[in-house]
């Protein structure tokens, strides 16, 4: 167990959400280690819970830790009447969405926190963050320290046990019994599905779509599904947490959003697992912005929701968010020496907005510098970086 950034309020109840093996438990039962504690996984805890969700409540005490609430969504009600009536403090995990907030909305609302719990961050299993990735510069020893670790995390991901794994070959292994287990048989119980090739095809289609827009009639067809079973596919992969959609960003206040959306893996181990081989700029894309969006998720990050860019003539930025009522453009490059055509895009962008707009470039060198009002940041600044 290493010291994660997440911060909960240890005292009101909390609802934590995170992809399967990213921590949750481990987390809590760390913090909490005198809660009693039920998992429903379990088989002989999710047929009482389903049966008599009360009694099971009440069985665990005043203070207590349940695991994967979202099997039994109506047990929330159960939790709303301890906490309003027994003054219990109740800390849920759930791995997927599916059925859980809408009944967690409506029953919860303004008793519990609501918490993401991401895979872990770059550097986190090595020390709290260091610096801030847009407002400050990273230590010489902490870039030279992501170049010596960049590939192996941009490769195998960081799921906790996967960080935790001294080998290649061991972390390869677990992240087949990954693919094996909770994203895909545990993924097909949760959303009801029932053709595992079709949702093999589905994270094969994904991997290759990094960084383009996802056109749901071509995945059905790439995959040999219907068009509502591909969606029921994707929006089950997103309410699981291992992946994540950016929108397009308009300028007004009254659009945000455009039809066609990205979609990236919230951890890189995922795409490692399957084996689909994918471009050095994809795998770098997806890490990055996946990174970033673990802080967005922690609140590290002050913004809440990332989009992409595309103007009418096809320039696109990999990422848009606001801050501090500052609009933030972010590209992507996989390159050393970023060019003026690199840079074009944000020029572009910069100029026609009539707000606030920084400019930042991601890239695979050593050094900051900024170049006509854009700030180049290593990538291995997100390292330990919050």
């Amino acid at each position: 167990m290493f010291k994660r950034w997440i911060e909960i309020d240890p005292n009101k109840s909390a609802l934590i959400i995170g992809p399967r093996r990213s921590g949750k438990t481990t987390y809590l039962k760390d913090a909490f280690p005198e809660y009693a504690y039920a998992t429903l996984d379990d088989f002989d805890a999710f047929d009482w819970a389903e049966r008599d969700p009360k009694g099971f409540i009440t069985s665990l005490g005043k203070h207590c830790i349940i695991d994967e609430i979202q099997r039994v969504p109506k047990l929330t009600i159960a939790v709303k009447y301890a906490i309003d009536n027994e003054n219990a403090h109740i800390l849920m995990t759930g791995s997927s969405s599916i059925g859980l907030l809408d009944a967690s909305a409506d029953t919860l609302a303004g008793r519990i926190n609501q918490y993401s719990m991401t895979t872990a961050c770059w550097g986190e299993s090595i020390s709290k963050p260091l610096h801030s990735i847009f407002h400050e510069k990273a230590s010489v020893p902490t870039i030279k320290e992501g170049m010596r670790t960049f590939r192996e995390v941009a490769t195998y991901g960081l799921f906790p046990e996967v960080v935790t794994s001294q080998s290649s070959d061991e972390k390869k292994k677990i992240l087949r019994n990954y693919r094996d287990t909770y994203f895909t048989k545990d993924l097909m119980q949760m959303g009801n599905i029932e053709n595992l090739s079709g949702l093999n095809a589905i994270f094969s289609n994904i991997c290759r779509s990094i960084g383009s827009h996802l056109e749901v009639s071509n995945f059905a067809r790439e995959s040999s599904l219907s068009v509502p079973s591909t969606k029921k596919y994707l929006n089950t992969l997103e309410q699981s947490e291992l992946t994540f959609k950016l929108y397009g960003y308009q300028y007004g206040p009254a659009k945000r959003y455009i039809k066609a959306a990205k979609t990236y893996f919230s951890d890189n181990g995922i795409i490692e697992s399957f084996h689909v081989r994918i471009s050095e700029g994809q795998l770098i894309e997806n890490f990055v912005i996946s990174e970033l969006e673990k802080r967005r998720k922690l609140g590290l990050i002050k913004a809440d929701r990332f989009y992409y860019y595309k103007s009418s003539a096809g320039r696109e930025i990999d990422l848009v968010f606001e801050e501090d009522q500052c609009l933030n453009a972010v590209e992507i490059k996989a390159i050393k020496s970023p060019s003026g055509k690199d840079l074009s895009n944000l020029k572009e962008f910069i100029n026609q907005s009539n707000r606030k707009v920084k400019g930042f470039l991601f890239y695979l060198g050593e050094d900051y510098q900024e170049i006509e009002g854009i700030t180049l940041i290593p990538i291995y600044s997100l390292f330990c970086g919050k």
